[in-house]
């Protein structure tokens, strides 16, 4: 007997929830890492969440007032009778923490709503369970690490990408799938983190279906200063002209997020589409996986068919 728990991201379910959303992400210093002894790194990057919360609350508005990437994962917990964990959500915290001490079961199988594995996602979710959890828990977690390449994570995607090609009627040859996987500093691969290589391996087994569609690799959302992973998706964007060989369509596919949330809803539709467009190119979205009936299937496949790790395992 086992039980369940999904893990992921969080975001504001209100327009209210924005600024203590971002004060938990920028707080989190797996996230955002600077010298700083700890209380004035969270007095700094509160008072950052507080502006930064009122610069986007637009934002939000256009994409409906919330991110869906909350109720996704509830309704695929749901589906598969799992508890959830909302990282960036402290107004869960509380009632999440007690079911999960609460379960019975001797092996909590935590899987992380992240395909690709960085210690600024889903290795920050395993440190804060061994700071919050019980020794006794901790010690019945067992992690999904990632699944990058995993055949049911890739053929779904694969599915949701031909639906959407056939949908709109584009043929391969006429098409560029550009890849956007959310960006982290470079100082993190630098430093050993295996995100960058997994997205990698994401991007070639996900578009090995698509020989005829000319496929790139780019990441979004910088924030802050110093290097990012590159190319970056607006460098990608501003240059399309030198390097998308006649291709009409360009089908932005988010790799790293099963689920929309602000960056695929608002900084691809409102920040990157705009600016293929102002070359007199087409340029789509494809939706992510959301709540497709596969994509739940696939996630039952990956619950019974990945290596292991323990909680220790994925903190650095």
């Amino acid at each position: 007997m086992k039980s369940i728990l999904l893990v992921n991201f969080g975001g504001p379910r209100h327009l209210a929830e924005i600024e203590e959303f971002l004060r938990e992400l920028l707080c989190d210093r797996d996230v955002i890492r600077t010298r700083f002894p700890t209380f004035l790194h969270n007095w700094l990057f509160s008072r950052i969440a507080r502006k930064r919360a009122l610069a986007i609350r637009h934002d939000y508005q256009l994409i409906g007032g919330r991110s869906p990437i909350f109720f996704d994962t509830e309704d695929l917990a749901r589906e598969l009778g799992a508890l959830t964990f909302h990282r960036y959500l402290p107004a869960t915290h509380e009632d999440s923490l007690r079911q999960i001490e609460a379960s019975q079961a001797p092996e909590i199988r935590v899987l992380p709503l992240f395909p690709q594995f960085t210690y600024a996602t889903t290795g920050s979710i395993a440190r804060f369970f061994a700071k919050h959890l019980s020794r006794k828990t901790e010690t019945k977690l067992r992690w999904i690490k990632s699944y990058p390449a995993h055949p049911a994570f890739v053929e779904a995607f694969q599915r949701k990408i031909r639906e959407f090609l056939a949908r709109s009627h584009f043929a391969e040859e006429e098409t560029i799938l550009l890849f956007s996987a959310h960006g982290v500093p470079q100082i993190f691969i630098d430093r050993g983190d295996p995100y960058q290589a997994e997205c990698e391996d994401s991007y070639r087994a996900i578009s090995a279906a698509f020989p005829n569609a000319l496929s790139r690799l780019a990441y979004q959302s910088k924030f802050g200063r110093g290097e990012w992973l590159r190319p970056s998706t607006n460098e990608v964007c501003e240059k399309i002209l030198d390097w998308h060989q006649g291709r009409k369509n360009i089908v932005f596919v988010p790799l790293t997020f099963p689920s929309d949330h602000i960056e695929t809803l608002f900084e691809v539709e409102y920040q990157y589409l705009p600016l293929i467009r102002a070359h007199n190119l087409n340029a789509y979205r494809c939706p992510a996986l959301n709540r497709e009936s596969y994509w739940i299937e696939a996630v039952k496949i990956l619950l019974q068919e990945t290596e292991l790790h323990d909680n220790k395992a994925l903190i650095r």
